[in-house]
């Protein structure tokens, strides 16, 4: 079979050059990778066609998840910002991969032990978040009657007969957990009960569109999601939700920039209470229909700690620690969930800002003195925090990995400069 695989090679050597900008203009959010790499997942429970818009097709890892469903056996055919997948005849669900993998793989087995009894799939791989172990994806499966075990560096699932609904209870509130429940769980037979479910915008886009295509799942809340379950799935058409990281990447760093811009296609419902921080710390945003207008506005410190939605989740605390760098004050962030991703501190060090690490609390010293440094994108979210302290800084800021951003911001470099940011990418 022949892919069209992406090559990291060449993309490991990119850097980001940054120097001090101040944007004007309007920016569109484009669909959520935190979403659509769920739907991608999805996919694999379809015999029928399953068509995407919204689709941000040039995010890295989405384009990783493409060509993994083409090595099991998919068409996938994007056009602009929708994608087709289908397939002719039963795929294969054993993912013999040895280019970079993600943390999705994880789903793909879920979803292909429910769907064809058998699933292999590389370990886990994506942002290293501290300990993000998969014992709990493992239980899930287990729970459905699926038998787990590893392959050297593989993860196996079998299941001689369809998988069973039943209770399961979630030991914590994991998201990945919680979609691969429900992706087991709408073709096993009788009724699956998920409590302790993490309930989040990207969830309910998951169930929005599997009820679509004929499941039947019902949410009640943070208690508990219920699945009865179904023989098959219908083709589909779905709208992929906004990206609500984006669209708080750019309410931020408007703000840093002190700039004017207007942010289209804005997830309003999805952080009310990251906006109600944010205004309260200084930022000036207002409502037009479905867009957001970010005024010229002040950085104040910030007092957070991270928790499920519709709190401040992990994925926003580098964010808001790029915001506090600029604060005239001290400001203290609280990452429970993965405190080990306060790491990205020492690089914001090299700045010339003082940041310190006491216990699970993240202490930012905000200055007005930020300085262009050599650094280095840990993550996908701490890379765009160095991004946006660059934009602020004095002199010139380059960013190596800086892959790790394209990962999860759809077309981000063209979107800068559109807004006039002064950045380019090198070899």
């Amino acid at each position: 079979m022949q892919l069209n695989l992406v090559s990291f090679k060449s993309m490991y050597d990119k850097k980001f050059v940054i120097e001090k900008s101040q944007l004007k203009g309007s920016v569109t959010v484009s669909g959520a990778k935190n979403s659509v790499l769920r739907l991608l997942a999805a996919s694999i429970l379809f015999d029928k066609n399953v068509e995407l818009t919204n689709y941000p097709s040039n995010l890295l890892d989405v384009q990783i998840h493409e060509d993994m469903l083409r090595y099991l056996g998919k068409s996938v055919v994007v056009d602009g910002d929708s994608v087709v997948i289908s397939q002719d005849s039963d795929i294969s669900t054993n993912l013999e991969w040895h280019d970079r993998s993600i943390r999705n793989t994880l789903l793909i087995l879920g979803a292909s032990v429910a769907k064809y009894g058998y699933g292999r799939v590389p370990l886990p791989g994506g942002c290293k978040l501290g300990e993000r172990k998969y014992d709990i994806h493992v239980h899930v499966l287990e729970s459905l009657g699926a038998k787990i075990s590893e392959d050297g560096d593989y993860l196996v699932a079998e299941s001689k007969e369809r998988l069973k609904g039943c209770d399961i209870h979630l030991r914590m509130r994991s998201t990945g957990a919680t979609e691969n429940a429900i992706l087991a769980g709408c073709l096993a037979s009788g009724i699956t009960r998920i409590y302790n479910p993490h309930i989040r915008p990207e969830i309910i886009d998951l169930i929005d569109f599997l009820n679509k295509s004929g499941a039947n799942i019902k949410a009640f809340g943070q208690e508990r999601i219920e699945i009865n379950g179904v023989k098959s799935l219908s083709s589909i058409r779905h709208c992929v939700m906004p990206d609500n990281m984006e669209a708080l990447t750019w309410v931020i760093l408007a703000t840093m920039t002190k700039s004017e811009i207007k942010i289209e296609n804005f997830p309003f419902k999805d952080l009310e209470i990251p906006l109600i921080h944010l205004r309260e710390s200084g930022v000036n945003l207002y409502r037009c229909n479905d867009s957001a207008i970010v005024a010229e506005g002040e950085c104040y410190p910030v007092e957070i700690s991270t928790g499920p939605y519709p709190g401040i989740n992990s994925d926003m605390q580098p964010l808001f620690a790029a915001f506090a760098s600029m604060c005239n004050g001290t400001s203290h962030i609280i990452d429970l969930r993965f405190p080990g991703r306060y790491a990205y501190g020492e690089e914001m060090n090299k700045m010339n800002i003082n940041t310190e690490i006491n216990g699970d609390l993240f202490i930012i010293n905000g200055t007005d003195n930020i300085k262009g440094a050599d650094v280095k994108a840990l993550d996908l979210r701490a890379g765009i925090a160095l991004l946006m302290l660059g934009m602020v800084a004095e002199g010139k800021t380059v960013i190596s990995d800086s892959w790790q951003i394209k990962r999860g911001y759809n077309n981000i470099l063209s979107k800068l400069h559109l807004l006039g940011a002064n950045i380019v990418e090198i070899d």
